[in-house]
């Protein structure tokens, strides 16, 4: 059989059992002639369901055949073990399901397709439950224990129960899989069994009659003589309905996703121009914002595109300046801070003053010296976002300070007088110095980072994206080969294979 075929077999057992069809899901099931580790899991899932132990345990013995590192496959056969009262052999496929967890407190089997996250807790209480019914009440006591070291918030309730019952040499129940979960197959593989039409439906591109939708291939129908068609209405004049046209005389790198990239000699339509020398523009069917002070106005009419090739034109444009301006400040960041000064006339000062300033240069000394350019006036909260994104540090564990000439350094935050900050430069530098709060340093250094020695293009939605040299923080290890991390503010899992840990002396 196939492997297409096995997949289109075991979507649709999935999809059986997801109806509540388990009879039928089990059918399925078992007419794949090419069962992996997972379908046989599957299936032995099902007998426990309908109670029929000795065919779960014989699925459960073929899965481990297949995968004798499946963890939950153990897991599963130590409870068929245990529901048979063989607590000996039970406590043997506990043991190995704890092993093959590695050190790890759980494994989350949700990249591999089953929505399920197998604990270490619980495999020592279930563990700790097959010697209370060997009558080792001792041994059962310290594995519980062992338990209670490994133990997360959701899973304490459980594990507190059982040590009280077996202070008490009494019996209780074990943590079971739930009943309604299985392995289900690659959703991306499963799509592409689906037909797809790569041609498509025909659609009419270009065509003499006046909205002609036929797309056959008959010969066309002559118009009707008595309906008269429509003109056409010329691009000029459209987008002189929709706005001003300007060219454009530099080059303008954005900044933000609301502004719009243009280079020289592109026409824009300028929509509104705000008191901040910022215009919202259209270009390319595209609206943002362009400084207007690198635009110049075009003067298109019709009168003088139909004149143009009888008149001539003595007035030749001005070339554009060499230099281009300096970038203007946006308005909802100069609000944001002249909020914290009463006086308006110094507001508008400012505003005049920072449109023409140009770039500052702040320097910060940390444990090494890092330079970044910023527009001067910004408040606190934007300086802050910036420096710890370049040391790559949470912002919420530095303390940024500046040299007073008066008072020496002063902590800088959110009650500190920017003014009093920005007034500390000279010759378009600035010097800030950059401290880890207390505690900070330990906790950062117990984290594990990793360096990512290849690039990784995520290809489920369950992947962390990277590129080579990336850092990486290391949250769990899902299994020997899989990790799970954080890098550029995604969560993903990923290759460990592409990555190194970092060595502590470089972090």
């Amino acid at each position: 059989m196939s492997f297409v075929n096995t997949l289109k077999q075991w979507d649709e057992a999935v999809a059986c059992f997801e109806r509540g069809d388990s009879a039928a899901a089990l059918g399925t099931f078992l007419d794949i002639q090419e069962k992996n580790s997972k379908i046989f899991f599957n299936i032995g899932c099902l007998h426990l369901i309908n109670k029929n132990l000795d065919a779960a345990e014989k699925a459960f013995d073929g899965s481990i055949g297949k995968d004798q590192h499946l963890a939950v496959a153990f897991f599963q056969r130590a409870l068929t073990f245990y529901k048979k009262e063989r607590y000996e052999e039970s406590f043997a496929d506990f043991q190995h399901a704890f092993r093959e967890l590695r050190g790890n407190q759980l494994i989350d089997y949700k990249p591999l397709g089953l929505r399920y996250k197998l604990y270490a807790c619980e495999v020592l209480h279930n563990m700790a439950q097959a010697h209370a019914q060997l009558g080792q009440w001792e041994k059962a006591k310290e594995t519980l224990l062992t338990a209670l070291n490994l133990r997360t918030e959701g899973k304490l309730s459980h594990i507190d129960r059982g040590l009280e019952c077996i202070l008490k040499q009494k019996l209780f129940e074990p943590v079971e899989v739930p009943a309604k979960v299985l392995f289900k197959p690659n959703k991306h593989y499963v799509a592409e069994l689906e037909k797809k039409d790569y041609l498509g439906k025909a659609k009419v591109v270009s065509s003499i009659v006046f909205q002609d939708e036929f797309s056959g291939f008959a010969p066309l129908q002559p118009q009707v003589e008595e309906v008269p068609t429509r003109p056409k209405v010329p691009e000029v004049l459209r987008a002189l309905e929709e706005g001003e046209p300007h060219t454009v005389l530099f080059e303008f790198v954005p900044e933000t996703s609301d502004e719009l990239a243009v280079v020289p000699g592109n026409i824009v339509f300028v929509l509104n121009n705000g008191a901040d020398n910022w215009a919202s523009v259209i270009f390319n069917e595209r609206r943002g914002l362009v400084p207007y002070n690198f635009l110049e106005r075009l003067e298109i009419t019709l009168s003088s595109k139909q004149d143009q090739d009888g008149t001539d034109k003595d007035d030749s444009p001005t070339p554009p300046r060499r230099e281009p301006p300096t970038r203007p400040q946006r308005k909802s960041a100069l609000a944001a801070e002249n909020q914290s000064i009463g006086d308006t006339e110094t507001e508008s000062c400012q505003i005049e003053e920072s449109n023409e300033s140009s770039l500052c240069v702040v320097k910060v000394h940390f444990t090494y010296t890092i330079a970044i350019c910023m527009v001067p006036g910004l408040p606190y909260t934007t300086i802050l976002e910036k420096i710890s994104n370049k040391l790559g540090l949470p912002a919420m564990a530095i303390t940024l300070s500046y040299a007073h000439i008066d008072s020496g350094k002063i902590v800088i935050d959110e009650d500190t007088r920017m003014e009093d900050v920005w007034s500390g430069v000279h010759n378009g530098r600035l010097t800030l110095w950059c401290e880890l709060k207390e505690g900070m340093s330990e906790q950062l250094q117990s984290q594990t980072h990793l360096m990512a020695l290849h690039s990784y293009e995520s290809s489920t939605p369950e992947d962390l994206e990277f590129h080579q040299g990336d850092t990486i923080l290391l949250l769990s290890k899902v299994n020997e080969d899989w990790f799970e991390g954080q890098c550029n503010g995604k969560i993903g899992i990923f290759p460990a294979s592409f990555v190194e840990e970092v060595p502590m002396k470089d972090k």
